[in-house]
């Protein structure tokens, strides 16, 4: 069992938690994820992971409500404990394999959005540690779904913000504020790794090859399995099929072929709902034996 050590509400429906994990804890790096279940019939979650302390043996998550399993997981409470919590998992991002000396020379812009941002973090860390400071665009709908913007102040070189509605930061899309970091203020980067809604990943990727710069994508939220049997999160890479949760979760973004992604992803959104729904009847006294046939 892994206990929940700790839970904060980060942002409507969004919830951090730090889990006593101490194997995966000292064995995780930047871009990996964990899967979890509640309970012993619980679904299998992947989250990627948004922070570890190898030394104390925790690992954070953060999870937004959408659907039946990630509400019952946030409306668990420190001292609550998780049947499994398996990890880490995935490919770690690539630069972790890379030169010191060569990732130095480099200059990175992380463009995170929404929820997003927490996977982002770890990354951003990872490089601050190994005396690399990389600039962070996190995008949000308005200035209370903002999530990790102090703590990403704490390691990465720079923060700039872009909201929908202008109610913190840029008045706009990241992609706007990338284009205005670099057209007018004058920064110049070498490569974009990006991490949020498929969307945006999408349009970020679109953007940056007008620039000719490198752009990674990381396509977690294709994840149900996270092994690779399901075949849930099979996506086209410079037109080959692959397997995000063996081979990624992080690509190379001009090759990924997003509609496909956007496509697949849709498909377990009403399953998600109908369940909820389900359930919602069922604590109301409204679904009969047969309810979960309907």
């Amino acid at each position: 069992m892994y206990k929940i050590i700790k839970k904060e509400l980060l942002a409507p429906n969004i919830y951090r938690m730090d889990i006593a994990a101490p194997r995966v804890a000292c064995s995780a790096k930047p871009g990996q994820f964990i899967i979890l279940r509640l309970d012993e019939k619980g679904e299998r979650i992947p989250l990627t992971i948004a922070d570890y302390d190898a030394a104390e043996g925790w690992v954070t998550i953060v999870t937004q409500t959408v659907g039946y399993s990630t509400t019952k997981l946030c409306a668990m409470n420190p001292g609550d404990e998780l049947a499994d919590f398996a990890g880490p998992l995935g490919r770690p991002s690539d630069f972790v394999h890379e030169d010191i000396e060569t990732l130095r020379s480099r200059k990175i812009l992380f463009i995170a959005g929404g929820v997003g941002t927490a996977p982002v973090y770890p990354q951003v860390k990872w490089l601050s540690q190994h005396g690399i400071k990389a600039d962070v665009i996190i995008g949000a709908k308005n200035k209370d779904t903002l999530i990790f913007v102090d703590m990403m102040k704490q390691v990465a070189g720079n923060v700039y913000i872009a909201t929908d509605d202008g109610s913190a930061g840029f008045h706009g899309m990241v992609t706007d504020l990338m284009r205005d970091l670099i057209d007018k203020q004058g920064k110049r980067y070498d490569e974009v790794i990006a991490i949020g809604p498929m969307i945006m990943m999408k349009f970020v990727a679109k953007t940056t090859k007008q620039y000719g710069l490198k752009t990674i994508v990381s396509l977690n939220t294709l994840m149900v399995d996270g092994t690779g049997m399901c075949g849930a999160c099979r996506v086209t890479v410079g037109g080959k099929t692959r397997f995000t949760c063996v081979d990624g979760p992080e690509f190379d973004g001009h090759e990924v072929d997003f509609d496909e992604a956007m496509r697949r992803q849709g498909m377990y959104k009403t399953i998600e709902s109908r369940k909820a729904k389900i359930e919602q009847e069922r604590a109301e006294g409204h679904v009969c034996k047969v309810g979960l046939d309907r």
